[in-house]
């Protein structure tokens, strides 16, 4: 799978800030309502309309935009993992090695991309 078939998967979480409109997770979150998407904001600390785990997200999860520390951003993909998510975009900032090594031994399909720029041509 490439990006443009990945950023037309349906049902997104973004994984990061979503609550700090100054943090690009914030502006993630709203390019894909904008553009239409079932899309959630997930935070370890929650907040107003945002799930602390991907397992209170209510609906199928097609696809996360990882949008974290790399620390807690593999936890979030362990918990993908237990939900059979196939699917991850990993934000410039969020990588990490362990990050590509997992998903790869997982054979979870991680792409490393900006959303925000690819929204733009949908």
């Amino acid at each position: 799978m490439d990006i443009k078939e990945l950023i037309m998967k349906n049902n997104w979480v973004v994984i990061g800030d979503v609550n700090n409109k100054e943090k690009y997770a914030y502006k993630i979150l709203e390019k894909f309502k904008d553009k239409g998407y079932t899309v959630a904001g997930v935070h370890p600390k929650g907040g107003e309309g945002v799930y602390k785990s991907l397992k209170e997200v209510p609906y199928k999860i097609n696809a996360i935009d990882l949008c974290i520390n790399s620390k807690l951003g593999i936890e979030y993909l362990k918990e993908a993992r237990e939900l059979e998510i196939k699917n991850i975009l990993i934000q410039p900032g969020a990588e990490s090695e362990e990050i590509l090594v997992y998903c790869k031994e997982n054979k979870i399909n991680a792409i490393e991309n900006c959303a925000l720029v690819q929204l733009r041509n949908i």
